[in-house]
């Protein structure tokens, strides 16, 4: 019944709390404090604080912290799940939706009008990335890493995900 409980906790705000996250926590708040019982205000408050000073999605910290907290690592396992379900099943369902469609001339014409878009976004991204390393490590090392991703990426074929681990290693000995 516990983790009947727990999906229901977090799957009812992850339908109702359009938004995101800060949209959820009120919703969350109800269901684990004045629903369930199973905590006090303060100490929702304390685990907000918590889950606001990790990185990640707040609504899904507090699914997994929460869970684990009522019904052990299956139970964190279900209000993760159950935090993120009504998202992903939304986006399966248009992505199916889409798929059923994809060859109508409406559909390629709106996918056509998205790329630009999305290219200006990645573009702007790209820009205040490149920009905060260039004023954070300087000059030489921003233009040498990125000289070095270039290479192994189009040089030598080498994975991106491999380029990232490789930037995050030598961000953390060299420049950390």
């Amino acid at each position: 019944m516990i983790y009947l409980q727990v999906f229901l906790a977090f799957f009812v705000p992850g339908i109702l709390g359009y938004g995101g996250g800060p949209s959820t926590i009120p919703l969350v708040e109800y269901e684990v404090v004045s629903r369930y019982g199973w905590m006090t205000v303060s100490e929702f408050a304390e685990i907000l604080a918590l889950g606001n000073a990790l990185p990640g999605p707040i609504a899904t910290k507090m699914a997994g912290f929460i869970g684990y907290q009522q019904a052990g690592i299956l139970g964190s396992a279900i209000g993760v799940f159950a935090t993120v379900a009504p998202s992903m099943a939304a986006m399966i369902l248009l992505l199916g939706i889409l798929m059923r469609y994809r060859n109508s001339p409406r559909v390629r014409a709106m996918t056509m009008l998205i790329r630009p878009a999305i290219a200006v976004l990645l573009g702007v991204l790209t820009f205040r990335m490149f920009r905060g390393s260039y004023l954070d490590v300087g000059a030489i090392q921003t233009f040498g890493m990125a000289a070095v991703a270039f290479l192994l990426m189009v040089w030598r074929r080498v994975h991106p995900a491999y380029v990232i681990v490789g930037a995050m290693v030598y961000g953390a000995v060299v420049l950390g």
